[in-house]
This record gives structure tokens, C-alpha cells and sequence, in this order.
């Protein structure tokens, strides 16, 4: 393992929008009645989250130090 694993921009930057993500999802099925839409809304947030680290990945901001 090297001494930057999930130390990067990108890393951060995914997980931040990751847990967002679950947040807004978390609040949808919270709310009564359970809010498929806002539930929904979350699931695509956190799975931009990936996105968001691939991206950030190809520009060079996953490099270890």
C-alpha cells in the first residue's frame, strides 16, 4: 500500500460527495412517507461520487507524492 492511499484530492473529493449522497438518500427514507425521488436523488449523488473520482483521477489529482 503506498503512503497516499485515499490521501489525494481525488479520494477526498469522492468521498465528500459519496457521503452526501448518502445523507440525501438517508433523508428520503426517513421522511414519512418514505420519498422514492429523494431517495433516489441520493443513490445518483453517491454514485457521482465515483464519477467524480475518475475524472479528478485523470487529471493527475491521484498521484502519491
Amino acid at each position: 500500500m503506498s503512503s497516499s492511499h485515499g490521501n489525494t484530492p481525488a479520494a477526498w473529493s469522492a468521498v465528500v460527495v459519496a457521503l452526501v449522497g448518502f445523507i440525501i438518500g438517508s433523508v428520503g427514507l426517513l421522511l414519512d412517507p418514505i420519498s422514492y425521488p429523494v431517495f433516489w436523488a441520493g443513490v445518483v449523488v453517491t454514485l457521482a461520487g465515483g464519477v467524480v473520482f475518475a475524472v479528478m483521477a485523470k487529471m493527475g489529482l491521484h498521484e502519491g507524492h
